[in-house]
């Protein structure tokens, strides 16, 4: 194995991606998939530095969607309990 370069695969955080597009926030959850995506062929191509940039921003994104899924859910639950429309 002489000239190998060890490169290290970052997370391409699919799974909670498509988590955050099916149930907290599709838009951008859309956008948090194809982040991910991207993370994935950059990791595939051996492109470190692209495939940590997309990692992060799908992080970010998915960061972002779940918190707007919570505030959303909380702000239904509270309508409803105070026998809002």
């Amino acid at each position: 194995m002489e000239g190998t370069q060890a490169h290290t695969k970052v997370p391409s955080y699919l799974g909670w991606s498509i988590f955050n597009t099916l149930c907290c926030c599709l838009p951008i959850g859309i956008v948090a998939i194809i982040c991910s995506c991207r993370a994935d062929k950059a990791n595939a191509v051996g492109e470190a530095t692209a495939a940590a940039e997309a990692s992060r921003i799908a992080k970010i994104l998915n960061i972002v969607g779940l918190v707007i899924g919570i505030v959303l859910l909380i702000i239904i639950v509270a309508v409803k309990l105070t026998g809002g429309a």
